[in-house]
Formats: C-alpha cells, sequence, structure tokens
C-alpha cells in the first residue's frame, strides 16, 4: 500500500490543481459564502478551540466569521510586546490582528497566504501600521535569516506537499532562540495514496495530513527542538465525508511550541 513519504512532495498530487482547490475553498472562506464545508468556522469554532471571548471581542469582526483554525495556539506561544511575528497562512487575518495586540506597536505581525481574497480582505480589515500582509508560499518566505522572534500557524501546514520546507523555511526566518508554535491536522495512521490525490480532501485539511510521529520527525528535521504538544480534542470536522476519513486514519487536530535553538 503506498503512502506519503514524509519531506517529500506527495505522490499524485498535482501541485497545480491542488492550489486551485485551496484558493477556491478559501476564497469561499473569506467572502462568508454559504457552501457546504469539510471543516467549521468563524466565531463558534473559536470560542469552542479556547480563544477567549474578550480577545475576539477586540478583533475585527469578518475576520473573525472567516475563522477557520484548527486549534487555540496563542497561549503557548506566549508573544511579548515588541516582538516580530511571522503567521504562515493568514487567511483573513484573524491570528495576525490578535498576535497585534499581544506584541503592541512597538512589535510588528506579518501575515503570508496565497488566496488572493484572503489577502484582499486582511488588507481591507487592516488599521495598524505594525501589521502588514504579503502573497507568499509557506515554503518560499520572502524574508530574511532571522527576520522574526516567533513564527505562529494554524490549521495550515498539513495543506503543504513539502511539509519538511515548510518547517526549514520557518527555522531559516527565525532568530537564535525563536518560537514556533502551530495547530495542525496530523493523524495516527498515514494516508494512502488514493486518498492523498484527492485534491477537495487535502484542502480540507485531511489528506495532506502526516502521521503525528513523521510530522515531528519533519520539525525536528528543521532543528527545532519541542517543548510541548497537547491535544485539541473540541475541534470536528463538518462533513460526514470528512468525519469518516478522518476516523479512518485518526485524524485529530493539536497544539505545539518548538524553540529555534542558540548554537554556539
Amino acid at each position: 500500500m503506498q503512502t506519503n513519504p514524509t519531506g517529500s512532495i506527495a505522490a499524485g498530487v498535482d501541485r497545480d490543481e491542488l492550489d486551485r482547490h485551496i484558493s477556491g475553498i478559501y476564497r469561499d472562506v473569506a467572502s462568508e459564502a454559504a457552501r457546504d464545508l469539510h471543516f467549521p468556522t468563524g466565531r463558534p469554532l473559536a470560542e469552542a478551540l479556547g480563544y477567549p471571548a474578550e480577545l475576539l471581542d477586540r478583533l475585527p469582526a469578518n475576520a473573525v466569521n472567516s475563522f477557520a483554525g484548527v486549534g487555540y495556539h496563542l497561549g503557548l506561544a506566549r508573544l511579548l510586546p515588541g516582538e516580530r511575528v511571522l503567521d504562515l497562512g493568514s487567511g483573513s487575518g484573524m491570528d495576525v490582528f490578535a498576535a497585534a495586540l499581544h506584541v503592541g506597536p512597538r512589535g510588528s505581525v506579518t501575515g503570508v497566504d496565497i488566496t488572493p481574497e484572503q489577502l484582499a480582505k486582511s488588507e481591507r480589515l487592516r488599521h495598524s501600521t505594525h501589521v502588514s500582509f504579503r502573497c507568499a508560499r509557506i515554503e518560499e518566505l520572502p524574508f530574511e535569516d532571522g527576520s522574526f522572534d516567533a513564527v505562529i500557524s494554524n490549521g495550515v501546514v498539513n495543506l503543504s506537499a513539502d511539509k519538511r520546507g515548510a518547517f526549514a523555511e520557518a527555522a531559516r526566518v527565525l532568530r537564535p532562540g525563536g518560537r514556533l508554535a502551530l495547530a495542525d491536522i496530523v493523524t495516527n495512521r498515514q494516508i494512502v495514496a488514493r486518498t492523498a490525490c484527492q485534491a477537495d480532501l487535502w484542502a480540507a485539511c485531511i489528506a495532506g495530513a502526516s502521521q503525528s510521529d513523521l510530522y515531528l520527525q519533519d520539525i525536528a528535521s528543521a532543528g527545532f527542538e519541542l517543548q510541548a504538544i497537547q491535544a485539541n480534542p473540541a475541534y470536528r470536522f463538518a462533513s460526514e465525508r470528512a468525519q469518516r476519513t478522518s476516523e479512518r486514519y485518526g485524524a485529530h487536530s493539536v497544539s505545539l511550541l518548538a524553540l529555534n535553538p542558540i548554537t554556539t
């Protein structure tokens, strides 16, 4: 039975087709279009995952309405005033705007995404000069080495067909001693190739998910030192098809914190 090898472009996945599916789905998320999705969205999801209501109240409502994350990772990130933060796959900007409240005007938060509608929406909602958004792939970041104190991401790395490359880029743009805090979907069993080739399930955060131990290996291969990992049992897929697939492979949400070590 063929499975997806860790650290490589997944066999049988057409990257252009995958990009079209991802952009199409998240275009609808940005527009808050009424359509059946494989995953939940919006404020009820954010609250269920642990985002404090008082934090959500301070964020642009339209960004919260388009939230499509899989966990609450900002508690692990422990962002501090004045820090420089990068959000991988920033969507409509909810986590960027939340991070901006933590780092304050002396800090900065940059979000990267590939969906034009998400970027346009987040830019419309942006009202702070220390917040910015860029069009970029998480495997090819347009930033200098050591540009950030923290990298955050929520439900995005599983969408990448080159996870090892994404983690290597995160390590490259982090300063020594910087930290990676993310929430993502992982599995108990490897996804077989025939499932991985289904671009709509990949875009739904299931078919591209890595087996948990391989996911942690990819993080370690980038030089990160794992500090904490926790399950997010409140996250549930929305459609029956996604639920069946997630049950088959044991797909579930986790949040984790890893450090980019200081080398001597």
